[in-house]
């Protein structure tokens, strides 16, 4: 792989125009197809196999008239204080809000209070239930504003007046901020690193085109393909921080090769047949742990690490290709102005050694006291994580100030906790003998359970076969005992057969939440088995080893325990809340252990990847297994610790953003970053090689054998180019002027 890698480093080097050419017109063919492709579609949490979609699935197919999925308002209105709603003030100020919502674009209908029953029992609180023709994605800035506008007159006098559902939530705007933040301080790391202006540019240019590739594709297959626009963000998130690595350690070892007195196109042609073969396998890692989501069986998780992985894939290629083809219009400028006028090769080899030698050398020194006091340390940090409560965010969850939770508030108080999580009961009674008997049976049993605070009379479709049954629960949609009442009731399922011969079903909003996370609980030991399987395989190709990826993988689980320890803390328990932007601290969404999980053990191996290749390398041409060690921090601990403040600085970006998942996922995954890179790859690693010594490298011969060399350090292309072995202590790149 290394000697074809060469070859299409200086294939790039010499035909720069071209491959920029090429490139540049495949962003702006993906930018005409994404700007005339239709929109995507809204988001969808659907969960094939699940009782709650089975559920639903019956209701689109027996209640065909209640499956619009218009989106909907819910106005809830209060009257002043020591006031009714039943008083005339009232029942005038409820029937101007319900003509006014009525009149609004697109509204498909509007729950008079009054006639639906929808009054609290002390009379002071009333709620108004709207209905659209389109989805929520598809509502218009007129229709919103309409809905704004009749509350804001129904506050005259006094009245007070919230507003909840899925109508009311403005559509996010993804991208931009979090986006410009990241790479405004990528670019500051890089110009540190580098000291060249024109060095630090290329990894910017190389990502801003990769990722504007890959949102593009997704934006002209959102339609076709059914992405929807929560798609993109994961893959903005990883594609940038992925691109501009993957160039930053290509433009690294160039500069390095320059200082071994190489020419130019040579020093491309050999940054990508080295650091580009790490680049391969570091891209296949991210690559295996993201597609490998399809393994939960969820839709929108299997799309969106599908389309990341895709972005990942336009990174390395362009990488090996785009990046080569820059350096051959930067030629020299590449390197700061010392180094063009001095190279560090040629400067005094007495020179105090740079910070990653002098660490390597500590560890070297003292690996027991370094090994103890990380395990311990990220052990500490992943305490909380014990404690975490899963769920899938609500109005609840919302800032105090939002309009949305302040609704969410006055239904509770005014008509009970579980009013804001009912549950949906089906009744499926087509093999029954007496349908109506069958419903009424499930609603007595039901309420015999105790847990319900009210159960409505079944309502049956048309052809009077299927009912559906409303049942509040006494407490929220978060609590335990809500949880309980849910499993409850499924247990009811078997005897409702037996009895009625009819088949009953638990949905809404509450049950979906449960079972999402006990559908992912069910995954994550099946997905660990496969990302984890996969990459260990790859890393024994790369490093001929069998304790190296087994290292590598245990660093990997005491970094992500520690990350959900901090998103824990944080976001459930409200730990530095405040400084996070954390309005309402709540349960961890459900989807984000095994997100992080993907994503982050991906982006660990790129690390374990980059730092340990170097080392390998080393060894494979001469060094001690103690001496390689100090190699690999020599000549990868900086880049390494540039590649990992730019990628924390990307996803630090997106605590910035208002939704609550996006925010959530930027602080688990930049927090993670912090903990695997700086103290798993910079501590834990050479600890634990210094331990193992030459025992790091073992493989037995049998599966020496069975394996194929990839030559990701370069072996055979150092002999095709007629290398001595380099010595144990290499020759020094470039000195960089910061991280």
């Amino acid at each position: 792989m290394a000697t074809f890698l060469y070859r299409l480093g200086r294939r790039a080097f010499r035909r720069r125009g071209l491959v920029a050419l090429l490139w540049v017109a495949i962003l702006a063919g993906a930018g005409v197809a994404a700007s005339t492709a239709p929109a995507p579609p809204e988001d969808s949490f659907s969960m094939p196999g699940t009782e709650s979609q089975k559920a639903f699935d019956l209701l689109d197919k027996q209640f065909p008239a209640a499956g619009a999925e218009g989106a909907t308002a819910r106005v809830v209105i209060r009257a002043p204080e020591g006031g009714k709603i039943s008083d005339p003030a009232g029942k005038d100020r409820v029937e101007e809000l319900v003509t006014a919502l009525g009149a609004g674009p697109q509204v498909s209908s509007v729950d008079d209070p009054f006639e639906a029953d929808a009054v609290s029992e002390d009379g002071t609180t009333a709620y108004a239930s709207v209905t659209y023709k389109v989805n929520a994605m598809e509502l218009t800035d007129e229709a919103r504003d309409a809905l704004t506008a009749a509350t804001d007159d129904a506050r005259e006098g006094g009245f007070t007046v919230e507003t909840g559902g899925d109508a009311v939530v403005a559509e996010q705007e993804m991208g931009g901020t979090a986006e410009l933040i990241g790479i405004g301080v990528a670019a500051v790391v890089l110009l540190l690193t580098f000291g060249s202006l024109v060095a630090a540019g290329m990894p910017l240019l190389s990502a801003i085109i990769g990722v504007g590739i890959g949102i593009s594709a997704i934006g002209a297959l959102g339609s076709t393909l059914e992405l929807s626009a929560t798609t993109s963000t994961l893959a903005m998130m990883i594609g940038l921080a992925v691109a501009i690595d993957y160039a930053l350690f290509i433009v690294s070892r160039y500069r390095a090769e320059i200082a071994e007195g190489r020419t130019p196109e040579e020093a491309a042609g050999r940054a990508v047949g080295t650091a580009g073969s790490a680049v391969v396998f570091a891209g296949l890692t991210v690559v295996v742990a993201l597609a490998g989501l399809a393994v939960v069986n969820i839709p929108i998780l299997t799309k969106m690490g599908l389309a990341a992985a895709g972005t990942v894939v336009i990174a390395v290629l362009i990488a090996l290709s785009l990046t080569p083809a820059l350096l051959g219009f930067a030629g020299k400028k590449a390197l700061s102005r010392r180094d063009r006028k001095a190279p560090a090769a040629a400067r005094d080899a007495s020179a105090r050694p740079r910070l990653g030698t002098r660490w390597a050398r500590f560890v070297l020194r003292r690996p027991v006291t370094v090994l103890l006091t990380a395990v311990l340390g990220l052990g500490m940090i992943a305490v909380p994580a014990a404690g975490m409560e899963l769920g899938l965010p609500d109005e609840g969850s919302s800032a105090p100030d939002s309009t949305q939770r302040k609704a969410y508030d006055m239904l509770s108080e005014s008509f009970g906790a579980g009013f804001n999580g009912p549950l949906m009961v089906t009744v499926d009674a087509r093999g029954a003998d007496d349908p109506k008997a069958a419903a009424d049976a499930v609603g007595d049993r039901i309420t015999g359970l105790g847990g319900a605070a009210a159960v409505t009379p079944a309502n049956f479709n048309e052809e009077g076969d299927t009912a559906v049954l409303t049942v509040v629960p006494k407490t929220g949609p978060s609590d335990t005992a809500t949880e309980s009442l849910v499993h409850d009731i499924r247990s009811l399922s078997g005897g409702i057969r037996t009895d009625t011969g009819a088949t009953m079903l638990v949905t809404g909003a509450t049950a979906m939440t449960i079972d999402f996370s006990q559908t992912l609980d069910d995954a994550l030991v099946p997905y660990l088995a496969l990302v984890v399987g996969l990459a260990f395989v790859l890393l024994m190709l790369v490093f001929r080893s069998v304790l190296v990826p087994l290292k590598a993988a245990l660093g990997f689980l005491l970094s992500v325990a520690a990350a959900l320890g901090a998103v824990v803390a944080v976001f459930q328990w409200g730990w530095l809340a405040d400084v996070f932007g954390v309005d309402q601290p709540g349960p961890i969404m459900s989807m984000m252990p095994i997100f992080m999980i993907g994503v982050v053990f991906g982006l660990a191996m790129d690390y374990e990847v980059f730092l340990v290749t170097r080392m390998r390398e080393a060894y494979v041409h001469g060094a001690s297994a103690a001496d390689s060690v100090t190699t690999g921090f020599t000549h990868g601990g900086r880049v390494v610790a540039a590649a990992a403040i730019i990628m924390i600085s990307v996803f630090s970006g997106f605590i910035l953003e208002n939704d609550a998942m996006i925010k959530m996922m930027g602080f688990g995954l930049a927090i993670a970053i912090l903990f695997d890179a700086f103290v798993v790859r910079m501590a834990i690693v050479p600890a634990v090689l210094a331990l193992l010594g030459t025992k790091a490298w073992w493989l037995p011969k049998w599966l020496d054998r069975l394996l194929p060399n990839v030559d990701v350090e370069g072996e055979k292309l150092h002999k095709e180019l007629g290398d001595t072995a380099a010595p144990a202590e290499p020759r020094r790149e470039p000195e960089t002027a910061g991280v």
